[in-house]
């Protein structure tokens, strides 16, 4: 298994070794020898006759008499359908027209490599390429066993939290970028160090930058997909994205194959040009380099290994995704050999980015994964995590939208002299950045209120509940606030890159914002008041208030009104320059006090120590433990009655729960006070006469006889 692996790995190396033998295999095509002398001699009085002062004379002359150059020919500006069809057909007939002469350009490269090369020939390349390739190489081996410390502490990070994953990765890329730079170091220093001829230096240059990009990617591949081949452990949890060993190992291979033939077929076609290939022949090359390019992208596709996550989609099977994106590959192709670049980098574009983002999405949310197994490292937090995606984004989008201009040649400078076309396509990247930088400082925005309010709820001691209700109270407020801010400045831009003045429209607000202010006093007043009530953190949403003639509970609010519910169930909408001092009776905790009045015969000490037990039964009572914060307690006579005496009795609870404390409260001391035999006195009237001889007694005496006389004996 481990020979099989070390085979694959030489794949593109070996892939590399054969485009480099087949493309010197292909310059002698159609000659009978490789080795025929050049004609030396009819170069040789080529150079004489130009060294002979007449005929230089005469050139000179004949410059002087050149006709002069036409003027240039103004450009249409404005672009027709009919222009990219007519460019494709153009594109199409010159590389026709060029079939036929395939086999003269190859012999002209040919005869300027025999003459550049007459003594050693091509075959001394490719020693001079393995030995710069083996001395980068060794630079490698030596930067490996420096870093075996380096290594072992790397493989000991932390599996199972998100800040060990990070660190794992980050550790991985810096790992990767040493091995880089000494393979670059190495191999670019022997390169250095000696002094080429020119055509050899610079096809050696070329492919060696060929061989330093097939090993940037495989680096860069170890670090993010650590295929199983390298035997790191807990493999699958420290990757970059969900994938299995086998996947990993799958798109590990395919991808530095990939890279390989995209960068010999690169840069081999940019040789071309010096070996005196025209364009239309270089295009023609391109046709079948592309082609082979689209068969390793098509077996990638449809060799990887089935997903066994749950698709998001049920229609998006393994089968259907491939056929996808076959077809859509073949149109990539279809649009790169028609030479269509106007259709192909914008779609391009398009496809590049839109999986770019998703494959940043799992990266950043598997990566950043709660914790697992045992450990008491708290989870990122979901709006963080948001962040983090959207910065990689925000890259993501400007890269590709730099890539695309200059690749369409869109220069941001020069308007006067570009095409509508060309215009248009500078308006829609300029529109698209403000948007994409307006979504990054809006997500900025959300995340910095969020953590300052629940900075402020932590160090004020708040539960979770009550900080949920304050971020629902200011949090719609201040967002609202800052988006519509921040859409008017969108629009104001948008509306300045798209050519309009906007000079009028803000001394037109300007002008508008100075009336409304003054036809609108209480209307600012109101809106003042209720964002400092709002910041003093004054209420919040489902909290019970009273300001004045004023009381509820807090339902909603908007810029100017609150709305409270009273209650009994009507609903009052108080302008906040209205409210004035608010008397909040929902927060943080509340002290109830009644009084319980019992006769003048009563042991004080004994029903202080029952009105004791009863405080502490409650408060161990499951139903009002949770609500109780001191126990209900006697602190003594508050009065002398006119039939008993007063006890004042005090306790402490959540808001808004002390009627329920209050009311269990009463029925436990009236049953104690009757077990105990201690009297809760009635309301009476004691009328006390002289010696019994007043009418009202008289009448008393008789209606006490009446009452008698009726009862049965």
């Amino acid at each position: 298994m481990n020979s099989r692996v070390s085979r694959l790995l030489k794949l593109p190396y070996l892939a590399l070794a054969f485009c480099i033998v087949a493309f010197a295999a292909v310059l002698p095509l159609n000659s009978t020898a490789f080795a025929d002398p050049p004609p030396t001699e009819k170069v040789d009085k080529l150079i004489e006759l130009l060294s002979d002062p007449t005929v230089k004379s005469w050139l000179a002359d004949q410059g002087k008499k050149a006709p002069a150059m036409p003027p240039p020919v103004t450009k249409n500006t404005t672009m027709t359908l009919t222009q990219p069809v007519a460019k494709i057909r153009e594109k199409l007939q010159s590389m026709l027209a060029a079939l036929p002469l395939l086999s003269a350009e190859f012999e002209r490269a040919r005869d300027i490599f025999v003459i550049e090369y007459q003594d050693n020939g091509i075959s001394g390349l490719a020693p001079l390429l393995l030995v710069l390739v083996a001395a980068g190489f060794g630079f490698d081996w030596i930067a490996r066993r420096l870093m075996t410390p380096y290594r072992k502490w790397m493989l000991k990070l932390a599996w199972n939290t998100p800040a060990g994953r990070a660190k794992s990765f980050l550790a991985r890329l810096l790992y990767a970028s040493v091995m880089i730079l000494a393979f670059v170091v190495g191999s670019a220093g022997v390169f250095v160090i000696f002094q080429w001829p020119p055509l050899l230096k610079e096809i050696l240059l070329t492919y060696l930058s060929v061989v330093i990009i097939i090993r940037v990617s495989l680096m860069f591949g170890r670090a993010v997909l650590l295929p199983p081949q390298l035997n790191v452990p807990r493999g699958a949890e420290l990757r970059l994205l969900p994938l299995s060993d086998e996947a990993a190992g799958h798109w590990y291979r395919w991808t530095a194959i990939a890279v390989a033939w995209v960068a010999f077929s690169t840069a081999t076609r940019g040789l071309l040009p010096t070996f005196g290939f025209s364009e239309p022949v270089v295009e023609i090359i391109g046709v079948p380099t592309s082609f082979i390019l689209l068969m390793i992208l098509l077996m990638i596709l449809w060799l990887r290994p089935k997903s066994t996550e749950p698709k998001r989609f049920g229609w998006a099977s393994h089968k259907v995704v491939s056929w996808v994106f076959t077809v859509g590959l073949i149109v990539l192709w279809v649009l790169r050999a028609t030479g269509s670049w106007t259709v192909l980098w914008p779609v391009l574009a398009v496809v590049s980015l839109a999986l770019g983002i998703a494959v940043a999405h799992r990266s950043v949310n598997y990566l950043l994964r709660p914790p697992e197994g045992e450990t008491d490292i708290a989870p990122i937090a979901p709006l963080h995590v948001a962040l983090i995606e959207r910065c990689v984004r925000l890259a993501l989008i400007l890269g590709t939208a730099y890539w695309l201009s200059r690749a369409m040649g869109i220069s941001f400078d020069g308007m006067d002299q570009m095409s509508t076309s060309t215009l248009f396509l500078q308006s829609t990247f300029k529109i698209m950045f403000i948007i994409v930088v307006a979504d990054f400082v809006w997500t900025l925005l959300k995340a910095a209120i969020s953590r300052r309010l629940s900075r402020d709820s932590l160090r004020s001691g708040e539960s979770l509940h009550e900080r949920q209700d304050r971020l629902g109270t200011l949090l719609p407020i201040i967002q609202n606030f800052l988006f519509f801010a921040l859409l008017v400045v969108i629009a104001l831009t948008v509306l300045s890159i798209m050519g309009i003045e906007i000079a009028p429209l803000i001394a037109g607000a300007g002008v508008v914002g100075v009336a409304v202010g003054f036809g609108s006093q209480t209307l600012v007043k109101d809106v003042i008041s209720g964002m400092f009530y709002l910041f003093d953190d004054a209420f919040r949403i489902g909290e019970y208030i009273e300001s004045g003639k004023f009381k509820g509970t807090v339902e909603a609010f908007s810029l100017r009104s609150v709305k409270l519910r009273h209650h009994r169930g009507y609903l009052f909408t108080v302008p906040f320059g209205e409210l004035g001092a608010v008397q909040n009776m929902s927060r943080d905790w509340v002290i109830e006090k009644f009084n319980i009045t019992v006769g003048y015969d009563t042991d004080l000490e004994k029903a202080r120590k029952i009105i004791k037990k009863i405080g502490l039964d409650l408060a161990a009572d499951p139903e009002f433990a949770a609500i109780v914060i001191e126990p209900i307690k006697m602190q003594g006579v508050q009065d002398f009655g006119d039939y008993g005496i007063e006890l004042r009795i005090k306790m402490k609870t959540k808001p808004g729960e002390q009627f329920v404390m209050k009311r269990k409260a009463f029925v436990m001391i009236r049953a104690a006070f009757e077990l105990n035999g201690i009297t809760i006195p009635l309301p009476s009237v004691h009328v006390i006469g002289g010696d019994g001889s007043s009418a009202a007694s008289a009448a008393a005496r008789t209606v006490l006889a009446q009452a008698a006389a009726e009862v049965p004996a």
